[in-house]
């Protein structure tokens, strides 16, 4: 697989929150997986830059001296109406060429301002909706969550641009992968206790017919239900229920299932002093063998910690 170079601009009063979003998953992908992904830093004028919370990020280098990259990712800030310099501008459109681009929080008012996104559909932060489309009639604004339109991706909240990197990796490197980057982050105490868990799927905006064929996937990890019961249990039929999780995972009930199983498998092989035969039984699987086959075909390396290599 190529390297992923990713270059990250940074404007002043940017939010702390939507940069872990945006970065995070992608860290993980790379420690989980091996796949080469590297990063810089970049800010605006090549200064230090505050975070609206007072974090203040100096650049690792000068924008024009960034490597060329296949994503850019540019962070507005609460400060995104003073960026108006012909140097901006000139960064902006030297840095994203021809690269991927995310624009996150106001990062879709700052590309605006420089006609990158005239006669695209774009959003950004939902407080900035209509302000947005009144200062730029010539971008559709929409009210998603995220927007993707040719290579521009644009997002507000926080919980969106998590929303959309776990699309951007999905499209990437994969659902499994995109699977385990948002599990990472959506553990609860209950899991620590042997209790399973829903993905990441239940933070976004899914519909709640499909919520709770998952929470019932999730309670019964050890002994697997069939699709056509899980269907008979949801009070639909099995063909409406596959045609949901396509609509809405782009996935069918069966994978993740077992992409469910899997990652409750993983934290316990991690975790746990449990023998790999115990933790197959409690996540449906026949044994060690067919669970550890199972886990290298779907999520390659970075499967096993020390404990399990030395075993």
């Amino acid at each position: 697989m190529q390297p992923l170079q990713i270059s990250i601009l940074l404007f002043d009063a940017f939010s702390n929150m939507v940069l872990a979003c945006l970065l995070e998953p992608l860290r993980v992908v790379r420690d989980q997986t091996g796949a080469d992904i590297r990063w810089c830093i970049l800010t605006d004028g090549n200064r230090t830059v505050s975070s609206s919370s007072g974090l203040s990020v100096s650049p690792e280098m000068r924008v024009r001296d960034a490597p060329s990259s296949e994503l850019v990712i540019v962070i507005g800030g609460d400060a995104f109406r003073e960026t108006e310099s012909p140097g901006a501008i000139r960064d902006l459109d030297r840095l994203m060429k021809t690269s991927t681009v995310i624009a996150a929080d106001t990062g879709a008012w700052v590309l605006a301002r420089g006609g990158f996104l005239n006669g695209r559909k774009a959003t950004l932060h939902w407080q900035l909706l209509e302000e947005y489309a009144e200062e730029f009639p010539e971008i559709a604004v929409l009210p998603d969550r995220y927007v993707q339109d040719g290579r521009f991706w644009t997002c507000g909240s926080a919980s969106a641009a998590f929303d959309l990197m776990l699309q951007f990796i999905r499209t990437r490197f994969g659902a499994a992968v995109a699977f385990d980057a948002g599990a990472m982050f959506l553990h609860d105490n209950a899991r620590r206790h042997g209790a399973s868990y829903p993905d990441q799927a239940l933070t976004q905006a899914v519909s709640p017919k499909l919520k709770r064929v998952v929470v019932l996937m999730s309670e019964a990890l050890e002994t697997p239900h069939p699709i056509p019961a899980l269907a008979r249990q949801s009070h639909v039929s099995e063909r409406s229920l596959r045609r949901l999780f396509w609509s809405e995972l782009q996935t069918t009930p069966g994978r993740y299932y077992l992409l469910l199983r899997l990652a409750r498998a993983r934290e316990l092989l991690r975790y746990s002093d449990l023998a790999p035969d115990q933790i197959a039984l409690r996540c449906g699987f026949a044994n060690a063998t067919t669970l550890m086959r199972s886990l290298r075909k779907n999520f390659a390396t970075g499967i096993l910690d020390g404990r399990q290599k030395g075993q």
